[in-house]
């Protein structure tokens, strides 16, 4: 018996060191977290929970001569609030993979029952352990672990996301520069054309009626100007929120202009093999599948929910001595002996015995029957979520296809607009408002002749601006569909013109 009860007892201290021995260290997962953003977005700085303290000076020095686009994604990604918070998403994961792999506590069961008659009580003791977590911990672990797994790369996921929007978000601020640029250079070509005007008055060449139209097209431009400026500071705005910036917006010198060059010509069918390998969103998805299936085999082990296996104790009650008739053993005893004998005094041993006190210790087994809840809906349960999971896997598949077809659809055609208007539309513009001034001038032309050259420019260049920020922004959406970066998606350099080389990097022509 004292052999089965110290083997119960090294089961339990085993259990109970194997628990003892668990910490939550987070930071191989933060480590692995930087390797797949940094495939993601080409960027190895990136920010890590321990280093707060030096975020600040780096952020200085990325922002202290001017900010390009690559180094707008690394702002993003060492400055961003909303991703230093995500960070403790894997944290917290990583607290349930530990979690996961622990045993419950040991249960202490302790009574005691006291004899009407006074004495010692009775006392009981039970220590005991639910040993079925032996097999359901492997199970519930690999699940958790799996979650962790896809905690890490989701985490990867949004930091690329960020990254993209960063981009996004800077040729956003650049392009809206640009329009408010142009914006006052058309509001100074209408007052050169209201200058033109009032000098043909002067000459009697004009009229009224011109003048007021060419002061309604400068006005006009001083409008769009105060919208344009408007635009301009809230784009700025969107850009440091992004980067995680709280100073002036409109004091950051952002140094990258838009690309001239549409930067390489990609090929739907070899991306979408590239995008099918780099996803970091199917790859959570997979993992949100084995989670799944290790969660389905742990709520299988369930059947048998608690199997406690414990050492047991129990000590009988002794009850008080009752008094003993001194005169009548005596008299007993003298006449046994035929002269005056004193009585005999009890060993302890013996009165012991008389009390009946035992000490009883020995093993204990307890298991709960599940004869009515066998777990059913648990397992049915599980079985609905892999399912789910598993059709969602399927779905991302099949929907990265389309969106990498469509970005690259959408980005090509981005690009020959933007080279439309700078190759045809632009110099036809000019041309145009060049040949109709200098015919007005001459009296060869009619006033809304000039008008309508000039407002054939003016929209001409705004569309150009607009196409070609467009453009631009195709570089991040490409990389967010694809999940890698721009220069990436080239097995040979040779690919990509050489002036485009560095557009996906924050190089820009």
């Amino acid at each position: 018996m004292l052999r089965k009860t110290g083997m119960v007892l090294g089961i339990l201290g085993a259990m109970a060191i194997a628990g003892g021995c668990a910490t939550v260290n987070p930071r191989p997962d933060y480590a692995e977290v930087h390797r797949q953003i940094a495939a993601a977005t080409g960027k190895d700085q990136v920010y890590h929970p321990d280093d707060d303290a030096f975020v600040a000076e780096i952020v200085a020095g990325l922002t202290s001569d001017g900010i390009r686009v690559g180094e707008a994604v690394e702002l993003c990604l060492l400055n961003n609030p909303a991703l230093q918070a995500a960070f403790m998403d894997v944290g917290m994961a990583r607290a349930d993979a530990v979690q996961a792999g622990l045993f419950s506590n040991p249960f202490l069961g302790l009574s005691a029952r006291f004899p009407d008659s006074g004495g010692l009580a009775n006392i009981e003791a039970n220590v005991a352990q639910n040993i079925a977590e032996i097999w359901q911990i492997p199970a519930r672990k690999r699940s958790a672990e799996r979650s962790l797994d896809a905690a890490i790369v989701n985490l990867a996921r949004t930091a690329s996301e960020l990254a993209a929007d960063a981009k996004t978000a800077y040729y956003i601020a650049v392009g809206a520069d640009e329009r408010l640029r142009i914006a006052r250079e058309n509001l100074e070509i209408g007052n050169n054309l209201l200058d033109l005007a009032l000098t043909r008055q002067k000459a009697g060449a004009a009229n009224e009626l011109d003048v007021n139209l060419s002061r309604g097209i400068a006005l006009d431009a001083a409008i769009e100007v105060e919208r344009a400026r408007l635009d301009a500071s809230d784009a700025r705005r969107k850009l440091a929120t992004v980067l995680g910036l709280t100073s002036d917006a409109d004091a950051l010198n952002l140094v990258d202009p838009l690309p001239v060059d549409a930067p390489g010509t990609p090929e739907a069918e070899s991306l979408i093999q590239q995008a099918k390998a780099s996803r970091l969103d199917l790859l959570a998805a997979t993992h949100a599948v084995e989670s799944a299936q290790a969660n389905l085999e742990y709520e299988r082990r369930r059947v048998f929910p608690v199997v406690e296996l414990g050492v047991a104790f129990e000590r009988s009650e002794r009850t008080r001595q009752g008094g003993r008739d001194i005169f009548g053993d005596t008299a007993r005893s003298s006449i046994a002996g035929g002269r005056l004998t004193a009585p005999g005094i009890q060993p302890r041993s013996q009165r012991r015995s008389n009390k009946g006190q035992d000490v009883i210790v020995g093993p204990s087994l307890g298991v709960e029957l599940p004869v009515f809840d066998q777990n059913q809906a648990g397992i049915a349960k599980a079985q609905y979520a892999l399912e789910q999971t598993r059709k969602v896997l399927e779905a991302l598949d099949r929907a990265v296809t389309q969106e990498v077809r469509r970005a690259v659809d959408r980005a090509m055609t981005a690009w020959r607009l933007m080279r439309m208007y700078r190759d045809e539309s632009i110099p036809l513009a000019q041309r145009n408002l060049d040949l109709s001034r200098k015919a007005y001038r001459a009296g060869r032309a009619s006033f809304l002749a000039v008008l309508e050259a000039q407002r054939f420019f003016l929209e001409t260049r705004r569309g150009y601006v607009e196409a070609s920020q467009t453009a631009a922004t195709m570089i991040p959406e490409l990389e967010r569909t694809i999940g890698r970066p721009f220069e990436k998606f080239f097995t040979n350099l040779e690919d990509v013109p050489e002036s485009n080389r560095d557009v996906g990097k924050g190089g820009g022509s």
